[in-house]
């Protein structure tokens, strides 16, 4: 954790504004957590050459494209939540991929009407378009102050003359040697000789230095037409795929008002459909507002959220899709009547199977790979972004000539009602695959304020994503800094598999006892899970606060003075 005084100003205004009408004060610092110490530099010198919260944040998605490549990329999407200190803006740039023109609900089943894993997951097929570049180009263009070639500059250099692998890269990357080996052109560049490389060993990306390049130099025309698209579109069909130059040239962003709630006098904005997040957070919140939580012990605690958990992912699972092809019932899932019909089947002194939840009788349950950063600017804007290529290192394809390492985020639809997804999710008809269509996601980049302090937070961490957050933000509202957000022990139900999921030795024997006699499977994983990110800004001390996820370090948080 990082913290720095800023100069003294007033915040009378501050102790009497309502959620949403903050006073016009201007922090003297920034504020930048990320997933790679490299990237967190790249968003500094941004800042240095006096670029905004909106510049940096295209800088340091671009930078941990290159730098982590296991949980985001220029081939794949992500979330980006702006949010400027007085309101003017507050937005969510949907850079989430979509389905190829040619896809349908169908293309991932068997002979037998089983879904072919390996097809959904790996290779040309398993791709959405990317959303990312047209993300960077949309922010810059639109919200920036400097041009792409600067913002991307930082991104290109480390691709261009290298960086070294650190225990994260190499440890992941081994959990994908199999699948990067299958493709000559994807073993080229992660797996030299056909061995993951060794810590400290530099890994060179001089095809995506060249992509980067162009994309720097033509905007969104540099990698959705022209010489590169045509590349993509080849190298995909030539390991299975369904691209072509269309789908390319018809991706665009979309802006989303962000879901906003209020609880106990906190605001949170979060992610909006099609995120499951921002209502998923909403709902839980609503469904726990009245009970005072700090008179709860940790079991009782525990199982109260396990159980508001159980009832919101019920609703992900039967509601929640791309707004723009289903109706999604958002002002019904979001309102307080309908958490208080919610909660009446809750029982503080009983677990309700989630088998009593469904609507669905042909529910069948079976069975990280995402970033994060969070960010504030000398004027108090913020950017909340969430990144991702789905599972490990993405499909683990790169089409020749290209550097573009391909996400799987097709493995993000339901391929067959009632049929988890590699997270174990189980989707229906809301999120059944279309042509052009958005692929529900849980990232859930969010931002919670109150009259005396800011919060910008988020993790990666597939379908734990949204609980993670939950968890955080409440312990931000219990009067914490993002040390403890970030560090905090984790658990996690999503309605189905009907389990309490926690992190290696974060409860004791008895409290594991406690949660069964009331009814609770409790699995403990031999991992942790997560990599969050968090600053806050501190309203009546004037101060900024930084940190990042103590369970990976090769994280970076820094808060840094503005020089007058």
């Amino acid at each position: 954790m990082m913290k720095r005084s800023l100069s003294l100003v007033c915040f009378v205004m501050a102790l009497v504004a309502y959620p949403g009408a903050h006073a016009q004060q201007q922090p003297n610092a920034y504020a930048i957590s990320s997933a790679h110490e490299l990237a967190t530099q790249a968003g500094v010198t941004i800042f240095e050459q006096g670029g905004n919260a909106y510049d940096a944040a295209v800088a340091v998605s671009a930078a941990l494209a290159v730098v982590e490549p296991a949980s985001s990329g220029i081939g794949g999407g992500g979330f980006w939540m702006l949010q400027s200190h007085d309101d003017a803006l507050s937005v969510m740039v949907d850079g989430r991929e979509v389905a190829p023109a040619a896809a349908h609900r169908d293309m991932y089943l068997d002979d037998e009407g089983n879904v072919d894993r390996d097809l959904a997951t790996n290779g040309g097929l398993a791709a959405g378009i990317p959303g990312a570049p047209a993300a960077w180009v949309h922010i810059a263009e639109k919200y920036g102050t400097l041009p792409l070639s600067v913002l991307l500059q930082p991104a290109i250099d480390l691709a261009a003359n290298g960086f070294p692998a650190d225990e994260k890269y190499v440890t992941l990357l081994a959990m994908r040697e199999e699948v990067m080996n299958r493709w000559p052109e994807t073993a080229e560049i992660f797996m030299p000789e056909g061995n993951v490389p060794s810590v400290g060993d530099i890994i060179v990306q001089a095809d995506l230095a060249n992509t980067l390049r162009t994309l720097a130099e033509r905007g969104h025309d540099g990698f959705y037409t022209g010489e590169i698209a045509q590349r993509l579109v080849d190298g995909t069909r030539a390991a299975g795929g369904i691209w072509t130059m269309e789908d390319l040239a018809n991706y665009s962003v979309k802006e989303r008002d962000p879901i906003t709630t209020e609880y106990r006098g906190y605001e949170l904005i979060s992610a909006a459909p099609p995120s499951s997040g921002g209502i998923t957070i909403a709902q839980i919140l609503n469904l726990i507002e009245p009970y005072e939580l700090s008179e709860l012990t940790r079991v009782e605690r525990t199982h109260l959220l396990a159980e508001a958990m159980r009832r919101a992912y019920r609703d992900r699972a039967l509601y929640l899709g791309d707004t723009d092809f289903v109706d999604v019932p958002m002002d019904v899932l979001l309102s307080k009547a309908y958490a208080a019909g919610m909660r009446t089947s809750l029982r503080l002194d009983q677990a309700t199977p989630s088998s009593m939840l469904a609507n669905d009788p042909d529910v069948r349950p079976e069975g990280n790979n995402t970033t994060h950063f969070s960010l504030i600017d000398d004027e108090g804007n913020m950017v909340s972004a969430t990144l991702t290529v789905n599972l490990l290192y993405g499909a683990a394809y790169v089409p020749p000539g290209t550097g573009v390492l391909l996400n799987n985020e097709m493995d993000d639809f339901s391929a067959k009602p009632g049929a988890p997804n590699a997270f174990g999710l189980v989707g229906f008809e809301a999120n059944a695959i279309e042509p052009y269509k958005r692929m529900l996601s849980s990232m859930s980049p969010t931002i919670v304020r109150s009259p005396q302090r800011v919060a910008v937070i988020g993790t990666p961490g597939g379908s734990r994503i949204i609980t993670m957050v939950l968890l955080g933000l409440l312990d931000f509202i219990d009067g914490n800094g993002p040390q403890s957000w970030v560090s905090l022990p984790r658990f996690h139900h999503q309605y189905l598999p009907d389990e309490i999921s926690i992190e290696p030795d974060s409860m004791s024997a008895a409290e594991i006892e406690a949660l069964e006699a009331l009814g609770h499977t409790v699995t403990e994983r031999d991992r942790t899970w997560g990599n969050m990110h968090g600053v806050m800004w501190d309203l009546m001390s004037n101060e900024l606060e930084a940190a990042h996820d103590p369970r990976w370090p090769s994280g970076g948080a820094v808060v840094v003075p503005v020089t007058d």
